[in-house]
């Protein structure tokens, strides 16, 4: 590829300068799964257990119709993306269990 000199037109119009790099904003710390964070949706999920429609969605898994629980899920959270993740989340759930018992 050709080198970059300062120009007036093109994309890389303009004086050339180095990047600032900057620290990453607390925003993008959103949502990050702390050790605390973990322990209280651990304890929640312990005390409170499953949601409704995530029973059914452990059910649907439990007879093999993963496609189906996908569709369901999908429905019921809004997104195909978070629909998986709910899914692989129940299929660990599911397979903890089995390990727990036998």
């Amino acid at each position: 590829m050709a080198p970059r000199y300062e120009m007036c037109v093109g994309m890389d119009k303009g004086h050339k300068t180095t990047k600032n790099t900057m620290k990453p904003r607390p925003s993008k710390k959103k949502g990050q799964a702390t050790k605390h964070n973990k322990f209280v949706r651990e304890l929640i999920r312990e005390v409170a257990g499953f949601a409704p429609y995530e029973r059914r969605a452990q059910e649907l898994l439990r007879i093999g119709k993963e496609k189906r629980c996908l569709k369901f899920l999908k429905k019921r959270i809004g997104a195909h993306e978070a629909g998986k993740r709910k899914r692989e989340e129940m299929q660990a759930v599911l397979q903890a269990m089995r390990k727990k018992q036998g």
